[in-house]
């Protein structure tokens, strides 16, 4: 699948700011091949698995029960299962894969979580998962804008109202999550770092100019009332540019591919 096709189904339903990110982990993922059954560790609404696997993952894992009824809806999920990450309901050696996307930055005592997809996912499994990492905080726009105007206290309160509206709890670098997966009997084979700063400043103004779908969310139900293409043109050419040549070592999030050791 072509990076169009891959944007264009999670900016139909998503605000730009969120699409744009979601369609460099979907082009991610369309590497991987997941062994099943596949579970989903915090997997929300159920709009990313939805659109960026071919056929339902095998279990989709929620603590939270309002998500999960529209999760019910998108049919990405052979079942959906209320429960919390640390307390994966499953015996031991039941998945053949796990996933998580955009989920463990917000959880906190996340070590518990890893450590019990470690038990769920049998030797020679992947567990799959992506974050942002410590470079978001300050790299954010408003944060170097207060700083370069000598105004550091400014700026940490901007960064601390960002992560509060973003609900970061977990913002590490990459040798912390290698930590946190090899004591759960994972292994990182691969890991990489994406999405640039000019990615990071979109998504950040977005929050702002994405209001309106709020708005739209709360009375409609959906983010996108108008899903045509002339309606998102502009969304379409600020978003269509990080798909290209995603990974950087400078970006902002990592993603990581880990395999369960026997």
């Amino acid at each position: 699948m072509n990076n169009d096709e891959i944007l264009w189904r999670h900016l139909r339903d998503l605000p730009y700011f969120r699409a744009m990110l979601r369609a460099v982990e979907d082009r991610f993922y369309q590497d991987i091949e997941l062994a099943g059954p596949v579970l989903d560790i915090g997997c929300g609404d159920g709009q990313f698995a939805s659109v960026a696997f071919k056929k339902p993952l095998d279990v989709g894992l929620d603590p939270w029960s309002e998500p999960l009824k529209e999760t019910l809806s998108h049919g990405a999920y052979r079942m959906v299962v209320q429960a919390y990450g640390d307390q994966i309901p499953f015996p031991a050696g039941s998945f053949g894969s796990a996933i998580s996307n955009s989920v463990l930055e917000h959880i906190p005592n996340v070590e518990k979580v890893i450590n019990d997809v470690g038990r769920a996912v049998r030797p020679g499994g992947l567990f799959v998962f992506c974050v942002p990492n410590h470079r978001f905080i300050d790299q954010l726009w408003g944060t170097r804008f207060f700083n370069g105007l000598g105004m550091k206290g400014l700026g940490k309160r901007y960064s601390r109202f960002f992560n509060r509206i973003a609900r970061h709890i977990n913002l590490d670098e990459p040798a912390v999550w290698i930590k946190r997966a090899e004591a759960a009997g994972f292994k990182v084979e691969q890991h990489w770092n994406y999405f640039p700063l000019a990615a990071l400043t979109t998504l950040e103004t977005g929050h702002l100019f994405g209001l309106p779908s709020l708005f739209t969310r709360k009375l409609f139900g959906k983010w996108i009332l108008v899903q045509q293409r002339w309606n998102l043109a502009i969304p379409w050419q600020l978003s269509r540019k990080y798909l290209e040549n995603p990974k950087t070592e400078e970006g902002v999030c990592t993603f990581f591919i880990a395999r369960k050791q026997s």
